[in-house]
């Protein structure tokens, strides 16, 4: 699979799941969606998910992740869903990926950098609606099929856990 076709398929799988059965961000005002107190925050795309943005969307804008993880994209803090990047359609969870001898294996978690905007990080992987950490993880066994997908998912694993260690915990134990 090329990795448009992953890319297209991953988000689509994604398109109408969603971690509730209600809108979760009248839990928490839509915390994910703002920027933080020094206006930085946004999603970061997944390699060449910026041809979904072409042309930009208003009150849409695509940066350089300062961390070197790619491009991030901005928004105006409300979105239609179909605006909305893999990486939005992906939160509160992650498919953390790991290279092994056999290739890789994945684990769908919550994402650790959750911890500071999401009230649904406390509730874990069982508080969701199971039809939506199912289409998570075959969103991102999809994307695993595409070799710059794969190796994203494998760096950003590796950022994510290097950057955000949890009470000295892993985001790697059980799987969902």
């Amino acid at each position: 699979m090329d990795q448009w076709d992953a890319l297209d398929t991953a988000r689509h799988l994604l398109m109408d799941e969603t971690p509730l059965h209600r809108d979760c961000g009248a839990l928490c005002d839509a915390a994910c969606c703002q920027p933080d107190p020094e206006g930085k925050g946004g999603m970061l795309l997944f390699p060449g998910e910026e041809r979904c943005y072409d042309p930009l969307p208003q009150g849409f804008e695509i940066t350089e992740d300062p961390h070197g993880m790619g491009l991030l994209l901005t928004c105006r803090g409300t979105c239609e869903r179909a605006e909305r990047p893999l990486a939005c359609r992906f939160f509160p969870l992650f498919p953390y990926v790991r290279e092994t001898d056999g290739g890789v294996a994945l684990a769908v978690r919550m994402d650790r950098r959750a911890c500071v905007v999401c009230p649904l990080v406390e509730a874990g992987v069982s508080g969701m609606k199971g039809t939506f950490a199912h289409a998570v993880r075959q969103a991102a066994k999809v994307l695993l099929n595409a070799k710059p997908h794969r190796d994203y998912l494998v760096k950003l694993t590796s950022f994510i856990e290097i950057t955000y260690t949890l009470d000295g915990g892993t985001a790697w134990s059980g799987s969902a």
